[in-house]
């Protein structure tokens, strides 16, 4: 269907990463108090990573019924409605939890209330931007995450400096309230494609799966996931051991303020992996990038001991690398996705991405537990490397037969 004259592609796409970025100012609260609330509440590394993750579990249970609902219900209408799930969890961590329980039990609200904006804003941008812009349309977009992420990082470390981590919570509840507005008045509705028969959800999964394209994007997205949002809930807490680690040093700036300089570099890797990708083919670029990534992370991991310098540009290198295939895996999936099923393509897209979100903050936690705890450079190294191993070289391997 193509976008009114009203709403050229560029405004649109501007509209909606400005969305984005405020939607996602609760995001990052947690992983940058994340030692702070693991120190006052007496946690293990498991139960810390438990909370990071099932912030991404409540997306995953959630993003199946939210992202397929836009092939049937306007995808800004689905949107909004999800910024006040989002606003609700992380204004509920910071006024009422209390411990693990309570703390998981709001992150996965506020994980729900993602599910509705991130991949539904990207749905509303594909359907009402022209296909000669999709491609980078898209990326631009899944930057927008980045940016999002690391200025919740800098509102977050701030606000708790000021004031508490409570309040860092309730002030950073604004955002999604804020974008959920922005997007019900801004954007114009549109009604989706009419389909020829009653919506089959799990069949609809079932057949889309076969097509090899569409399962390699999603094995690969999962491989991403695990990695992405395993750094991105550890590496305040990373960044602040290895500063400490070495006493006397000078340093400018403080853990999550460097997490968040490090969170914009992933914007302009994930723009350039995707003109990468059209230039010399996905499946080569995406396969390459996970291989830097699954060997930095190691790199990155051990790194506690050198220069804090040393330390944070090893962990940028890596997060660079981790970034490189986002917007070429999530621009590769929307084109394959048949008329009249992106949303479905995306609803499943996004489930195993998250699903595998949820459990690489955890895996993290476990092996940062068994192999000494937060105090051991070698439990760190470890850590880091469960991110990069294994569920990496498995979508390289499917990533090699399956995407075209």
């Amino acid at each position: 269907m193509r976008p009114s004259p009203s709403e050229p592609g560029i405004r649109i796409v501007a509209l909606l990463c400005a969305a984005e970025v405020l939607s996602m100012t609760g995001f990052s609260v947690y992983p940058a108090l994340l030692a702070r609330l693991r120190d006052a509440w007496g946690m293990s590394g498991a139960q810390a990573g438990l909370i990071g993750g099932v912030f991404f579990a409540g997306y995953a249970a959630a993003v199946p019924l939210l992202s397929a609902l836009t092939d049937r219900v306007d995808a800004r209408r689905v949107y909004f409605a999800s910024t006040l799930l989002a606003a609700a969890g992380t204004l509920g961590f910071g006024l009422l939890a209390q411990g693990v329980a309570s703390a998981a039990a709001f992150q996965a609200i506020a994980g729900a209330g993602l599910a509705g904006t991130y991949m539904p804003g990207l749905k509303a941008l594909a359907d009402r931007v022209p296909g000669t812009l999709h491609s980078r349309s898209i990326a631009f977009y899944t930057s927008s995450f980045g940016i999002g992420a690391s200025l919740s990082l800098v509102l977050a470390g701030a606000l708790e400096a000021r004031l508490d981590w409570h309040w860092a919570f309730v002030a950073c509840g604004a955002g999604p309230l804020a974008a959920g507005v922005l997007v019900l008045r801004a954007l114009s509705p549109l009604p989706p494609q009419p389909q020829a028969r009653p919506p089959r959800i799990w069949a609809d999964v079932r057949s889309l799966l076969a097509d090899r394209a569409i399962r390699g994007y999603v094995l690969g997205y999962a491989a991403h996931s695990w990695e992405l949002f395993g750094l991105r809930s550890w590496v305040v807490a990373f960044l602040a051991f290895a500063f400490a680690y070495t006493p006397g040093a000078r340093i400018p700036w403080g853990a999550a303020a460097v997490a968040a300089a490090i969170n914009l570099l992933g914007i302009p890797a994930s723009i350039l992996g995707n003109e990468l990708a059209l230039r010399f083919g996905r499946a080569r670029v995406i396969a390459a990038v996970m291989a830097a990534s699954a060997t930095l992370a190691w790199l990155a991991g051990f790194s506690a001991p050198l220069a804090w310098w040393l330390t944070a540009a090893l962990v940028a290198l890596y997060f660079v690398a981790v970034m490189g295939d986002s917007a070429a895996l999530t621009a590769g999936v929307a084109a394959a996705a048949p008329a009249g099923k992106r949303g479905t393509v995306l609803a499943v897209y996004s489930f195993s991405g998250f699903a595998a979100g949820f459990l690489g903050p955890l895996a993290f936690g476990l092996v940062l537990d068994a192999a000494g705890g937060k105090d051991a450079p070698l439990a760190w190294g470890l850590a880091f490397g469960s991110l990069g191993i294994g569920c990496g070289l498995a979508a390289l391997r499917a990533l090699r037969r399956g995407v075209g």
